[in-house]
């Protein structure tokens, strides 16, 4: 499979010496694996004088280390104490305990720490309980439109993105030559993530519930959703559940970077408002495989595809909403914040208009941008922000 470097290898690469637990989280198959390996093809072309102790629990030959003390007896036994010592584990879930081995390295001081796991059992949400020292967290998520691009040497970008929604930024599909084959990939992706994962981590029983709850999260992508809304469909389905399950459910797939919660924002009061919430999913490939590209809403797709991107470019993203309007996007990152509409076409003047009075609503200076399916130059309206989509994440 052919490798391209990703802006992650960069920000580990800025990191290395702090005395932080470096954990590289994300969904299955977003490419953690790979970008470990890169970095410790890095290491050795680029640091004199460094010890790389490197494991990775997919390989038979490290199968002796599955308990943490032995763990533990095999990284003392590779240190050097002359060099740099870097410390590499990859799936270190697969290690019983391995929490007790890592916090007593970090504690020793000697060793540049890094790891990755399976999500359910290395949740952002753990990290601080699981690791008694500090953590530095590098989430990462799948192809982005623009790695798309480099990955492929693509050079008509309009063509390219017409590609890339129905290709999704699952890499490890790439090497399939039709659809049919690269969406059976991506769907054993996500079986293995709910069965595998969750199911083992929380005991779960009723997998027929988890596989209704995800087809009706997938169906309904940048809704605003509640789990008694949810509870009362899937009820109505003869699919028999409650809110607290329903919201349980939703947590694990939410923990496990299936999905993404987006909370709603009051712009004029400046609070957030709670029970109903929007979910995006991770990649709109894992819609395609389980439920088909029939009848597909391409506002919705690309309003999913620029969430993902958004959180992928390192915003805070909420609903926005504003004398009972809603503005698909409020982005926060520091002291910017963006306000977008995304919509699939906007030439027509009623189209246009919809998306656009929300956002002249707003009394505030911070830019305001419609992203759409243009294809034309950026331009202004109204004092607003008007970008292609394809031009938008491609730059």
């Amino acid at each position: 499979m052919k490798l391209i470097e990703r802006n992650y290898l960069k920000e580990l690469i800025d990191i290395i010496g702090t005395p932080d637990i470096k954990v590289i989280t994300g969904v299955r198959r977003s490419g953690k694996s790979k970008l470990l390996e890169m970095f410790e093809d890095y290491i050795n072309k680029n640091i004199d004088n460094a010890n790389i102790i490197s494991i990775n629990y997919n390989k038979l030959k490290f199968d002796n280390l599955r308990d943490y003390i032995a763990l533990n007896k095999y990284v003392e036994e590779n240190y050097n104490e002359e060099k740099k010592n870097f410390l590499l584990i990859d799936e270190v879930q697969m290690c019983k305990e391995f929490e007790r081995t890592i916090n007593s390295l970090h504690a020793e001081e000697k060793y540049d720490i890094y790891i990755t796991g399976s999500n359910a059992f290395l949740l952002s949400s753990d990290l601080a309980t699981l690791f008694t020292g500090r953590t530095y967290e590098i989430q990462v998520f799948p192809f982005s439109f623009k790695e798309y691009l480099k990955y492929f040497n693509y050079e008509n970008i309009q063509d390219a993105f017409d590609k890339y929604v129905f290709e999704g930024g699952m890499s490890g599909s790439y090497v399939y030559n039709d659809n049919e084959k690269k969406y059976n990939y991506i769907n054993e992706i996500y079986n293995a993530l709910i069965v595998r994962d969750i199911q083992q981590k929380y005991k779960i029983q009723n997998m027929s519930l988890m596989d209704s709850l995800t087809d009706f999260m997938m169906d309904n992508i940048s809704n605003l959703t509640s789990y008694r809304s949810v509870a009362n469909k899937l009820n109505e389905n003869k699919v028999d559940t409650n809110d607290k399950t329903v919201g349980n459910y939703i947590k694990y797939l939410c923990d496990a970077f299936a999905f993404y919660k987006v909370r709603r924002y009051d712009i004029q009061g400046k609070q957030y408002l709670s029970s109903i919430d929007k979910y995006y999913l991770v990649d709109q490939t894992f819609k395609y495989a389980k439920l088909g590209t029939r009848n597909i809403n391409y506002g919705r797709v690309y309003e999913n595809i620029v969430a993902i991107e958004l959180l992928r470019r390192g915003y805070e993203i909420y609903v926005g909403v504003l004398y009972g309007k809603e503005i698909d996007f409020v982005a926060i990152k520091q002291n910017e914040k963006l306000y977008i509409q995304v919509s699939d076409n906007i030439d027509n003047d009623d189209t246009l208009k919809r998306e656009v009075d929300p956002l002249i609503q707003i009394r505030d200076a911070y830019p305001k941008i419609i992203i759409a399916r243009t294809k034309h130059e950026d331009y202004q309206y109204e004092g607003i922000q008007i970008y292609d989509i394809a031009n938008w994440l491609a730059n």
